[in-house]
């Protein structure tokens, strides 16, 4: 069913949309087109609050010239399954300033704009969070069930075991049921120093399915200002 099908079942005097005549859909379309665009417009600026993501990063903004490593057909390629509803998880990885965050924040937007929920969120903020939560099974499900989850800046906080585990059980409950973005500073082999060598491993077992790790190196677009 259409989103315009979908409009016509709310109108009262409409008992069926089979029943409208040529003229009435001709009369009533632009409307209920109307009327649909404001409705996507409200979906997508309430998403964008509750996402997270502002200041908002586009990837129309993003100078891929400035490092030429970055491979923008890829980076598109993960936006357009993400559109599909396929479930990913994606590892942007590289030293600080290469622009890691601006992709994440740049492709989280993107699926804000197809009405697709999005969370993003920093390593350091989501640790207080659950910390400072007053019902964190809750907190944990939020998170673990978000449609895409984008995890920033791994690798640059010290989680104690019991907060590493809580960063485990929200990959772990979503690993088959919602996409998640990782930008971090280490390439998996390094992840022991921020994790214990048992939950580096079962979390870098969760995110290689259906993985994408992209890699480079480059200068730091903050040194371009």
């Amino acid at each position: 069913m259409t989103p315009i099908q979908e409009i016509y079942k709310t109108l009262k005097f409409v008992s069926d949309p089979k029943d409208l005549t040529q003229e009435q859909i001709k009369v009533l379309e632009p409307v209920l087109t109307e009327e649909i665009n404001v409705r996507r417009e409200r979906r997508i600026e309430c998403l964008l609050n509750r996402s997270g993501l502002k200041p908002i990063k586009r990837l129309e903004d993003f100078d891929w010239k400035f490092n030429p490593k970055i491979h923008r057909e890829e980076i598109m390629r993960i936006v357009q399954e993400l559109y599909n509803n396929e479930i990913l998880n994606v590892m942007l990885i590289g030293p600080a300033g290469v622009g890691k965050t601006h992709l994440a924040k740049g492709i989280g937007y993107k699926a804000i704009l197809q009405c697709i929920p999005v969370v993003f969120i920093t390593c350091h903020d989501l640790i207080n969070r659950i910390k400072r939560s007053r019902n964190k099974a809750a907190t944990l499900d939020y998170y673990a069930k978000a449609k895409i989850l984008c995890i920033d800046e791994i690798g640059y906080v010290f989680p104690d075991p019991k907060e590493a585990n809580d960063i485990f059980q929200i990959i772990s409950k979503r690993s088959e049921v919602g996409s998640t973005i990782i930008t971090t500073n280490l390439i998996p082999s390094q992840w022991g120093k921020i994790f214990e060598a048992a939950t580096a491993t079962a979390i870098l077992d969760r995110l290689s399915l259906n993985g994408n790790f992209i890699t480079w190196e480059g200068r730091s677009y903050r040194t371009k200002k």
